[in-house]
């Protein structure tokens, strides 16, 4: 033990340490304060294993400790918001950031960002002006509304419109239409927050229009239509149309909002894909507001968007929320380019990434899964067998729950069924520069191929797998 505390009290100080160099190259790179505090960590770590070892020949070499505190700086400074691979089958996928953006949204984001801007101020009159001035002239253009107001996203816009038309007051809505979105995320719970009075109508399956003309009176608010994004009740079912409800709701003076959650603003029926309710078909169809996402089927940046009448839009935006809740110049500068698109409807589809994956052919799709299935098998070597199978890709983020893509995809799986061996692969792509998330099924890792479109980058870096082998 003697010879253990001699050892230790001869390790090197932690100036000694700095002053190496090893320790002037990290100080150069990450500063001197970040550099001292992992020093300190790692001698401290060093004795505690030292203390816990009966070989305490082991020599302190000071290249091997700089080298060990060097990789501790890099990953603690490793950047904690990663571009990852979504080969998940889902492409809308809330928990990888939904909608990639288009080229010109990027574009326009580092343009703006890069200085001032004029996000608040008036270049004309030179006064103090309206960040939603910026976007809301294409979002009226594109939709048919009077008036529009952008938020953080389609729940703050829900709660806003809530807070600002029906405080204290009630809501009907009907029993099919109370949703939970992601995270437990209820209808019925924004409205508590809101301050509204939640008033069922109907029931689960079927709702008619004396159903909520029994119910409209002096302490309603307004009426809520409440898209049901992420399920669908089949079967024997009814729902009042949305001209009856509007027709309703007007002659109880009173406004009628539908909450549309993904808004599409084109009708991709006619690209082969399912159809949804247009935010101009709504509007067109008797709503007096329309709240929706930026972020989802429209293919932009996060936010909300109201839009609909210019009476009711006015009252919104003076409310002391609407100030909480509104989005930055950044987001502003993003959906003002993703709109801007819109407005040629025939090369939308190629422009926006969202759209272009959607309606991707199974074809396409295959052909990048036969390239590189065998690139993937040589590196996975022998244990491992990678199929091409054809697959059923979905929407997500609520849209179009029960519809599914035709695509195709990869099946990795160990040759011995063997659990470990599947954990393994799985992590290990995972820990890749650029990580790679698949889905399990079956007992094997699937990779869906509609979202992959940078084969060379996912090529390249295949060879840094950690491969479990039996």
């Amino acid at each position: 033990m003697t010879d253990l505390n001699n050892h230790l009290r001869g390790l090197p100080s932690i100036d000694e340490l700095l002053r190496s160099q090893g320790g002037e190259d990290l100080c150069s790179l990450y500063g001197n304060d970040i550099v001292t505090n992992h020093l300190r960590s790692a001698l401290e770590e060093y004795r505690k294993a030292r203390l816990q070892k009966t070989n305490n020949e082991v020599l302190f070499v000071i290249e091997e400790f700089m080298s060990g505190v060097r990789q501790s700086l890099e990953t603690f400074f490793t950047t904690d918001l990663r571009s990852v691979f979504n080969l998940t089958g889902t492409v809308l996928h809330t928990n990888l950031g939904r909608s990639p953006l288009p080229r010109e949204a990027i574009e326009e984001i580092a343009r703006v960002s890069s200085g001032a801007s004029n996000i608040e101020y008036d270049l004309g009159s030179g006064k103090r002006g309206d960040r939603d001035k910026l976007v809301e002239r294409w979002v009226c253009h594109l939709t048919g509304a009077e008036a529009a107001t952008v938020v953080n996203n389609n729940a703050a816009a829900v709660l806003l419109v809530l807070n600002t038309l029906a405080r204290r007051k009630e809501v009907p809505v009907s029993r099919g239409e109370l949703v939970e979105i992601g995270g437990s995320f209820r209808i019925p719970d924004v409205m508590s927050r809101a301050g509204s009075k939640l008033v069922e109508v109907g029931t689960t399956n079927r709702t008619h229009l004396d159903d909520f003309a029994r119910v409209l009176s002096r302490k309603t608010g307004l009426v809520m239509k409440v898209h049901t994004s992420n399920y669908v009740v089949e079967g024997f079912t009814s729902e009042v149309p949305d001209e009856q409800l509007s027709e309703l709701c007007r002659a109880h003076d009173t406004p009628f909002v539908n909450d549309l959650g993904s808004g599409t603003l084109l009708d991709l029926s006619s690209y082969g894909l399912p159809k949804e309710e247009t935010v101009a078909e709504s509007l067109a169809r008797g709503a007096d507001l329309v709240t929706f996402s930026g972020d989802k089927l429209l293919g932009g940046p996060q936010c909300g968007i109201i839009a609909g009448k210019a009476d009711l839009i006015a009252r919104i935006k003076k409310n002391a929320l609407k100030r909480a809740l509104r989005v930055d110049k950044l987001t502003m500068a993003a959906l003002g380019a993703v709109l801007k698109l819109y407005v040629d409807p025939v090369r939308v589809i190629q422009k926006v990434p969202t759209l272009k994956l959607l309606t991707r052919s199974r074809a396409d799709i295959l052909a990048v899964a036969r390239r590189i299935s065998g690139p993937l098998q040589t590196v996975l070597g022998s244990d491992y067998s990678v199929e091409v199978a054809e697959m059923k890709s979905q929407i997500g983020s609520g849209a179009m729950p029960i519809d599914l893509l035709p695509s195709a995809g990869l099946r990795i799986e160990p040759k011995k069924k063997n659990s470990r061996m599947l954990r393994k692969i799985i992590s290990s792509f995972r820990q890749l520069p650029k990580p790679v998330v698949g889905r399990v099924n079956d007992d094997a890792l699937v990779f869906d191929l509609r979202c992959l479109e940078l084969e060379t980058e996912f090529l390249q870096q295949l060879s840094l797998l950690k491969i479990a082998r039996e």
